[in-house]
């Protein structure tokens, strides 16, 4: 008879525990990712709106010293959103027909960024603070929901 030997006790993960922990992370992948580039959308939508404000704002006052060039430009650090790091929109200013008045402020999505091809597209701010949007087309969208933040 041969003597009662103690095996020692497994380590590591069985195949079946395996594939049950890859499947449950498939799940919250599968769930999670969308709801995070959403979120992120909404944050890089409401920079680009933040900019065009503060660009407005540099606007105004240029315009009320006199101080309006044939060729507008908006100072480093104002011509983007964000501020700061990788650029998501480039913001451009506009001078209207009369050079005097009407301008627009636009918020461009860069090529090959994480906002070119969204739904909302070029974000628009003109002088009377009409607020309007344009997709890649020049067609209009649904402003309202993308100055929300919340896309077309």
């Amino acid at each position: 008879m041969r003597p009662f030997t103690r095996r020692a006790p497994r380590l590591g993960f069985s195949m079946l525990e395996l594939v049950i922990a890859l499947a449950m992370l498939a799940v919250v992948v599968g769930y999670g990712m969308p709801a995070y580039v959403a979120y992120a959308a909404r944050g890089h939508r409401i920079e680009a709106v933040v900019a065009l404000h503060r660009a407005a704002q540099y606007v105004v006052v240029r315009m009320a010293d006199g101080d309006i060039d044939s060729e507008p430009s908006l100072p480093a650090g104002l011509d983007r959103a964000p501020e700061h790091g990788r650029i998501v929109y480039r913001i451009e200013w506009v001078q209207g027909a009369d050079g005097r008045t009407g301008y627009e402020i636009w918020a461009k999505p860069v090529d090959g960024g994480p906002m070119h091809g969204d739904a909302c597209g070029t974000f628009v701010l003109d002088g009377f603070g009409m607020r309007s949007n344009r997709d890649a087309r020049g067609a209009d969208v649904d402003a309202q929901a993308c100055w929300a933040g919340r896309g077309a």
